[in-house]
């Protein structure tokens, strides 16, 4: 019978615990399932390997609990990591950069500068902007001098302690990142490894 949030049962097999849920490797080698990463037993169901290893069944349940808590723990320490890691998310916005922003998104509350890095350009990732309407799920949020920046978790890491500004030039007009984290960039400054 299937607990109602477990995410491992004693009838799954064995190949998808090890896939899904590297996390229990560990614990299944603790508990005496030594071959928990052989190919042989991958199509076996979990409780099957308790048994060929010798193992006693009658505290499957206790054994189930005990590899879902592994789950949810580290599922709870990715998250919290991923918070840490958000909350310390910055960049600077100038003061020009700020008054452009507003500038684009006048009258609308909910709006903001999107950022995004994607592949591309001449030297590997090449930065996007765009009007955001509303922070998405994955993204960073930041207010600054009055502005708004929405940027997604994966973008952030590239560009996190950079300094966004905007240049109107001769040569053109647009924001431009400052990032402390390229190791590269381009001559026209829109791609950066």
């Amino acid at each position: 019978m299937k607990e109602k949030n477990s995410m491992i049962t004693k009838d799954m097999m064995m190949g998808d615990i090890v896939k899904k849920y590297p996390e229990t490797m560990d614990y299944l080698i603790e508990v005496g399932v030594h071959n928990a990463d052989c190919n042989t037993i991958q199509d076996i169901t979990l409780e099957e390997s308790i048994k060929q290893n010798g193992k006693n069944t009658s505290d499957m349940n206790k054994f189930v609990s005990k590899l879902n808590e592994i789950v949810v723990k580290n599922m709870e320490n990715k998250s919290k990591n991923e918070d840490k890691n958000s909350s310390q998310a910055k960049i600077t916005i100038t003061k020009k950069a700020a008054a452009k922003i507003k500038e684009l998104i006048k009258n609308r509350e909910d709006k903001g500068l999107r950022i995004a890095v994607i592949p591309g350009g001449c030297s590997g990732f090449k930065y996007v902007f765009g009007i955001g309407s509303k922070s998405l799920k994955n993204d960073v949020v930041i207010d600054e001098k009055g502005a708004r920046v929405f940027i997604d978790k994966e973008s952030i890491e590239k560009i996190n302690k950079s300094n966004l500004d905007y240049i109107d030039s001769l040569s053109g007009a647009g924001f431009k990142i400052e990032n402390p984290n390229a190791t590269k960039s381009c001559g026209c400054g829109s791609s950066f490894r």
